[in-house]
């Protein structure tokens, strides 16, 4: 069984049991998120598709901790024209581990 939702604007894939990075979601490590945006349901032969989400079905998740990914380093570089800019960013992310899915 597996199902495919989304969270912060990317879409992941996962079955009971999965670890996943997600988007930051404000909740207390060792608490439990639902989350109801399902796009796809395999369980078996059967294979409910949303259009675009799916009525009722749930992916229930535990937040095992919060981090930020490493430093992604940004340069903007104009030649000729004596400009250079440097940037870094660190995302922020959720760990989850995937606890059930309803349908």
């Amino acid at each position: 069984m597996y199902a495919i939702f989304e969270t912060g604007g990317k879409q992941y894939r996962a079955s009971p049991g999965d670890v996943l990075r997600v988007e930051r979601i404000e909740a207390e490590p060792g608490s439990t998120v639902t989350i109801d945006s399902v796009l796809l349901v395999k369980d078996g032969e059967s294979l409910s598709v949303g259009a675009p989400h799916l009525a009722g079905a749930k992916v229930l998740a535990r937040v095992r901790g919060h981090g930020r990914l490493p430093k992604v380093r940004i340069i903007h570089f104009k030649r000729r024209k004596h400009h250079m800019k440097r940037m870094g960013h660190r995302q922020h992310y959720t760990e989850i581990e995937i606890a059930g899915i309803e349908c």
